[in-house]
């Protein structure tokens, strides 16, 4: 049987940590495929997370993915963990730990005060171990070669809000809702930066995209229940 709408879904997904969005994607597609006995099947995604995030996922079945252009530039809500007094080349926790540095100089009102100061638009610098394509090849694979000496544009965003969440040093847990293409990693080392300590994204998940809320997503182990 070829591709045809037998099956055609938009599902909520909870990505686990350590796969890839498109390993989500790949799986589901194993799935239906499987289900109702297709040669093939459009799944795709909206929204990439990297490895080490985890949360929302939107995933489209069938012709359900003619409507990603709709969902593509739906805000985004994350919450994050940051960890200061360090930096890492990837801006997360990928790459080992570089760049040791004191932090008892931070306060928690410091905190709180260089946080708001990265509400609203601005230009953001992507990390170069990012999925951005140049010259057809995504950064990170280049990144990981070991060229780091790579020219990246920056771009414009828009940081809607940013609350501080806890602080319990050197760890900072936070909450951002943001524009499409915004980089949080980039963001926690950008708040390092300010802190004069340094800092790389430690954790991340995301919770909202648009009105789409995590809480009412699925976790892979129950995909067969929902197709």
């Amino acid at each position: 049987m070829e591709d045809t709408d037998t099956f055609s879904k938009i599902l909520l997904v909870d990505k686990p940590i350590n796969w890839t969005s498109f390993d989500v994607v790949k799986k589901i597609r194993s799935h239906v495929k499987k289900k109702y006995n297709l040669s093939k099947v459009k799944v795709g995604h909206c929204g990439t997370l990297d490895p080490l995030a985890t949360g929302l996922l939107i995933i489209f079945i069938g012709s359900k993915t003619k409507e990603i252009i709709h969902y593509e530039h739906l805000n985004k809500q994350y919450v994050a963990r940051i960890k200061i007094g360090h930096t890492t080349k990837s801006f997360d926790r990928e790459t080992p730990e570089i760049n040791n540095r004191e932090y008892t100089h931070v306060s928690e009102n410091n905190i709180f005060e260089i946080c708001n100061k990265f509400i609203g638009k601005q230009l953001q610098l992507p990390p170069i171990f990012s999925a951005i394509k140049l010259n057809g090849e995504p950064l990170y694979k280049k990144a990981r070669r070991g060229e780091v000496n790579i020219k990246i544009a920056q771009r414009e965003i828009i940081i809607l809000t940013l609350n501080v969440l806890d602080i319990n040093l050197p760890y900072i847990d936070i909450t951002v809702k943001c524009s499409k293409g915004t980089y949080i990693r980039s963001l926690a080392n950008d708040i390092g930066e300010k802190l004069n300590c340094g800092g790389y994204l430690y954790n991340l998940k995301r919770s909202e995209i648009g009105e789409f809320k995590l809480d009412n997503a699925i976790s892979m182990d129950n995909i067969d229940n929902h197709i």
